[in-house]
């Protein structure tokens, strides 16, 4: 059995396939199709992962920094750091942190060092076109480019879906060392890594605990009720270029073309009302703002409303939770982590 059948399959044994739809007037799509269609997306040629391993500067508080790459696929090498107690021994549970647009590793280094503190191997890596693996080593604008390319050339898919599969082949690598207890693996990112998070638990068994940030959503129902803006405004340039070149409006119905190339079904089959369901019954704490514009309230009631029903149907409605963050934007608040801390303890028993 291939690499995808078996992930499939795994991940088909945890809701019991349960059918879920894609979009209200869309056909419905079983558990196991949903993520068979996803993987085979963003499948690749599974190239050595040839890791590299070195010491770096403590961040203090009687912790070690680790700093390593990995080849995710070939002329890919992804760089990470993983932040743990020194004199840390045996195997212990790992999370993992994917930063937003903008973003890179270092970004979340006071969480990674709080969770270290309580007994984690935090890891982090940059996500395609960010941090390390971009000439000015900050900022979006290269990232932005590489949508834009996509949209011209169909080639790559570096808005979230290129980081699902980095992640995998994270889990690859980190099932590799000795101080890693590779059944204990928690995901938590923030904005772009929030909506990474659950997509890549919605294909990957591997990941058992998981924690996104103001990413859980519905790119469709933003589309269709003029509530898109603000996230397109992570990436306007692309978007605005694009619909000038096709001669068309930027507006929601132009979205669906624009998603259509830079990430297939992101609004459709793979929109968050269908994937964030197939998480079940993992523990799953979503965290959002009860004010924020890329995560409006509507489309994340149809999210939440799909994962409890799922969760139920799995017999395990405790293990899904909301957080809304209160008078929040597009944010997450002290309390946001330290909710997120608490629950990646309860579940991996650091």
């Amino acid at each position: 059995m291939n690499y995808l059948a078996r992930l499939s399959l795994g991940l088909a044994c945890l809701v019991g396939g349960a059918r879920l739809a894609a979009a209200a007037d869309a056909p419905a799509m079983d558990a196991a199709a949903t993520r068979a269609a996803f993987l085979k997306m963003i499948d690749r040629p599974r190239v050595p992962l040839a890791p590299t391993v070195s010491d770096a500067p403590s961040p203090g508080d009687g912790l070690v920094r680790l700093n390593f790459d990995y080849a995710s696929e070939k002329d890919q090498r992804v760089p990470g750091l993983i932040i743990k107690k020194a004199g840390l021994t045996g195997r212990h549970p790992v999370v993992i942190d994917l930063h937003g647009t903008g973003g890179n590793k270092e970004r979340d280094i006071p969480f990674l060092k709080d969770l270290a503190n309580a007994g984690f191997i935090a890891v982090a890596i940059d996500a395609p076109w960010h941090g390390a693996r971009t000439k000015a080593g900050t900022g979006s604008v290269e990232y932005v480019q590489a949508l834009l390319n996509t949209y011209h050339t169909g080639k790559g898919h570096p808005f979230f879906y290129d980081t699902v599969w980095d992640t995998m082949r994270l889990i690859d690598y980190l099932e590799t060392r000795d101080d890693v207890d590779a059944k204990r693996i928690g995901l938590f990112g923030i904005s772009k890594g929030g909506i990474e998070t659950y997509l890549t638990m919605a294909v990957e068994p591997r990941v058992a605990v998981g924690a996104p940030s103001i990413g859980v959503e519905s790119f469709r129902w933003a589309a269709e009720n003029n509530s898109w803006q603000s996230r397109v405004s992570t990436f306007q340039l692309a978007f605005d270029t694009a619909a000038k070149e096709a001669g068309a409006k930027p507006d929601g119905e132009f979205l669906h073309t624009f998603y259509s190339k830079v990430a297939p079904g992101l609004d459709r089959e793979f929109d968050g009302p269908a994937m964030v369901p197939l998480i079940a019954p993992r523990p799953l704490l979503s965290i959002n703002g009860d004010s924020d514009p890329r995560t409006p309230i509507p489309g994340l009631n149809i999210v939440v409303n799909a994962t409890r029903q799922a969760y139920a149907a799995a017999g395990a409605p405790e293990k899904f939770v909301l957080f809304l963050q209160p008078n929040t934007g597009h944010k997450t608040t002290p309390e946001g982590f330290k909710r997120a801390q608490a629950w990646f303890v309860q579940w991996l028993k650091p």
